[in-house]
């Protein structure tokens, strides 16, 4: 019942380091240093994403710099070692990438980069060209809502549809993100239903439901 739920595109950062296929491991450094970021697209043609790399990319050729793995060890990173040799960023790039549609939500977003432990996503079209890249930081912007915007969304998206006949006897208040529901209701459940659909609500850190039922009203 709240309204449309924010989407990548709302949040993410559209002016995006990238790289090409062929870039040398130095520029590759360099760039990341330069514009702050832990990973960047990897891209060819006009703008497709192909690969990521990130920070993790690059360590491998600083870890077996001056060392001389054992088989045991060779047989068990394979993948790093041969980072540690690489040269570009076609070789040291994590493919496929990574990524996720602008017009996910923030919640799906957010899931992708926990299973897949990444800490930004490029943003690709239905044809895999670089649009954007939304960070963990970009997902969080939603917390900075105010607290008056809260408590009309909530009030509109929740109260006033859950609940047309008693809205006006509903009170919310918002403090720090934290929605607080008070008055009386006239279904019993109705009071649990308010208060999972107001903690739906982007931005919205915690929800205090003290919604009574009406027939508890009327009882010395």
């Amino acid at each position: 019942m709240p309204g449309k739920p924010h989407t990548v595109s709302d949040v993410m950062t559209r002016t995006v380091a990238a790289i090409g296929r062929d870039a040398p491991f130095k520029d590759v450094v360099t760039l990341m240093e330069e514009r702050k970021v832990s990973a960047l697209p990897v891209l060819e043609g006009e703008g497709r994403v192909i690969g990521v790399v990130s920070e993790a990319d690059l360590l491998p050729k600083e870890e077996f710099r001056d060392s001389d793995p054992d088989r045991f060890v060779q047989r068990q990173r394979l993948d790093d070692l041969a980072k540690a040799g690489a040269l570009t960023a076609e070789e040291l790039m994590s493919t496929p990438a990574v990524t996720v549609h602008p017009n996910a939500t923030l919640a799906q977003a957010a899931r992708i980069m926990a299973r897949r432990k990444v800490k930004r996503l490029p943003v690709v079209d239905a044809e895999g060209m670089l649009e954007g890249v939304v960070s963990r930081s970009d997902l969080l912007k939603v917390f900075l809502r105010g607290d008056e915007e809260l408590a009309a969304e909530v009030r509109h998206e929740v109260v006033d549809r859950l609940f047309p006949l008693s809205a006006d006897h509903i009170q919310v208040e918002v403090t720090e993100g934290v929605v607080t529901l008070t008055g009386w209701v006239d279904d019993d459940g109705a009071a649990g239903v308010a208060q999972r659909l107001a903690r739906a609500v982007e931005g919205v850190v915690d929800v205090r439901c003290c919604l009574v039922p009406a027939s508890a009203r009327s009882k010395p």
